[in-house]
C-alpha cells in the first residue's frame, strides 16, 4: 500500500503539468517499452494519452508483474513480449525506454541502435564509462538519439535558476550543492522486482551513489557548460548494513574545479525525500528548493526573493514529449543538456571516479 502510494504521488506530479501539446504535423512517435522493474516504468504506463507517443510494445519476461501493471494501467497482454528483438519484430518502433536495470542499458542500445531505433534510459545514462563509451559508439555510427531522463529535468526550478546563472545575476559561480534522495528504497516499500536490483552492486553500479549522485553531477555539468573537474574526492558509508550489506547507502562528493567547487550529497537515510539545490556565485545565491519554488538573494544589500513558478511549456515538461519532439525533429537538445549524450557521458566519468576514490581514499584526478 506505501508503495502504490509512493508511485500514486510520483505519478501525479507529472499528470499535473500535462499540457496539449501535440505536433500535428507528425504522427505518435511508435515507443516500445523494455523492461517493467523500474518503477518509474509508472510515469510512461500512467501518462494520459497526449497523441505524441504510443506504446506499441512491451518487453518484459516477467509476465507475473506484465499481469499487475497491465490491470492497473489498462494495457493489453498481447502487446507483452518476452525479448527486446521478439518486441521490435513485432512493433517496429521508432524508439525505445529502457525501464530495467542500469546495467541492461548497453544492451538496449546494442539491440536497438543496429535497427535504427532510438533509445532514452532512465538514469543514470550506464554502471561504467566502458558501457558508457559503447552506447556511445552505437549511438553515432547509427545516428540515433542517446537520451537520459531524471526527474529533476523537468523542474521548473531549475531552469530558472540556470538561466540566472548564465545571466551572470549571481556573479561567477563558486559552490553548487545538490542535495537528492529519500529515506530508502526498503523503507518505502519499494516493489521486490525494483529492488532486487537497485541493491545489487552489479546490476545497478552501486547504491546511494550511483542512484542519487547521478543527479547533482548532471545539474553541475549543465550548469557548467560541460566542463570537466579537475578532480573528484568521495566518501561513502552503509549506515544500515541490516538492510543494506552489499551497496553503499550514504555518499558525498566533492567536485574540484579551477574556480569553484560542486558537492553532492547522495543519500538513502534522509528524514524526508528531498531533489534541490544551493547555487552560490560571487555575488548572490539561488536556491532550487523543489520543483516549482525558487528563492534567490542577488547581493549582500538585496532582500531574498521567492519565487512560485508555472510548469514549463511542452514538450519541456515531459521527457517523452521531449523524446518525440527530438526524434521528430522538432526540438535540438543545446550542448550538454541535462538529457543529452554529451553531459551524461561525463556523469558516468564522474560517478566512476566516485566509486574509485571512496574505495582507495584517494582524491582521483579527471584532467586529460
Amino acid at each position: 500500500m506505501r508503495n502504490l502510494l509512493f508511485l500514486c504521488t510520483f505519478c501525479s506530479l507529472f499528470m499535473q503539468s500535462q499540457t496539449s501539446y501535440n505536433p500535428k504535423s507528425s504522427k505518435p512517435l511508435k515507443v516500445g517499452v523494455v523492461g517493467l522493474t523500474h518503477t518509474h516504468v509508472h510515469w510512461i504506463l500512467g501518462r494520459p494519452d497526449r497523441g505524441d507517443i504510443k506504446i506499441v510494445g512491451i518487453a518484459e519476461p516477467n509476465k507475473e508483474l506484465a499481469k499487475r501493471y497491465a490491470k492497473q494501467h489498462g494495457f493489453s497482454m498481447d502487446i507483452v513480449y518476452n525479448t527486446i528483438e521478439a518486441m521490435i519484430q513485432a512493433t517496429q518502433p521508432e524508439a525505445v525506454t529502457a525501464f530495467g536495470t542500469i546495467y541492461d542499458h548497453l544492451e538496449v542500445v546494442q539491440t536497438c541502435a543496429p535497427s535504427g531505433i532510438h533509445v532514452m534510459v532512465e538514469k543514470p545514462l550506464a554502471v561504467n564509462t566502458a558501457h558508457a563509451l559503447q552506447m556511445k559508439v552505437l549511438a553515432e555510427k547509427h545516428k540515433i538519439h542517446l537520451l537520459t531522463n531524471y526527474e529533476t529535468s523537468w523542474y521548473a526550478s531549475n531552469h530558472r535558476a540556470y538561466e540566472m546563472v548564465q545571466q551572470g545575476d549571481i556573479g561567477d559561480l563558486r559552490k553548487v550543492v545538490v542535495h537528492d534522495g529519500h529515506k530508502g528504497p526498503i523503507e518505502l516499500g519499494i516493489n521486490q522486482e525494483f529492488l532486487d536490483w537497485l541493491t545489487d552492486p552489479v546490476a545497478n553500479g552501486g547504491g546511494a551513489l550511483p542512484d542519487f549522485g547521478c543527479y547533482g553531477a548532471n545539474l553541475i555539468v549543465w550548469l557548467t557548460k560541460g566542463q570537466l573537474p579537475e578532480s573528484v574526492f568521495a566518501m561513502t558509508q552503509t549506515i544500515k548494513p541490516d538492510l543494506y550489506p552489499r551497496v553503499e547507502d550514504e555518499a558525498t562528493i566533492l567536485l574540484k574545479y579551477p574556480k569553484m567547487q560542486g558537492i553532492i550529497q547522495a543519500s538513502w537515510n534522509w528524514p524526508i525525500a528531498r531533489k534541490d539545490m544551493e547555487i552560490y556565485g560571487k555575488k548572490g545565491y539561488i536556491f532550487s528548493d523543489n520543483r516549482s519554488d525558487l528563492r534567490y538573494r542577488l547581493s549582500e544589500n538585496a532582500e531574498e526573493v521567492s519565487e512560485k513558478l508555472e510548469e514549463r511549456a511542452a514538450p519541456h515538461n515531459d521527457p517523452f514529449a521531449l523524446l518525440a519532439a527530438v526524434v521528430n525533429g522538432k526540438v535540438t537538445l543545446p550542448p550538454y543538456d541535462m538529457s543529452s549524450l554529451e553531459n551524461n557521458m561525463i556523469v558516468v566519468e564522474i560517478l566512476e571516479a566516485a566509486k574509485k576514490s571512496a574505495t582507495t581514499g584517494k582524491l582521483i584526478s579527471l584532467q586529460k
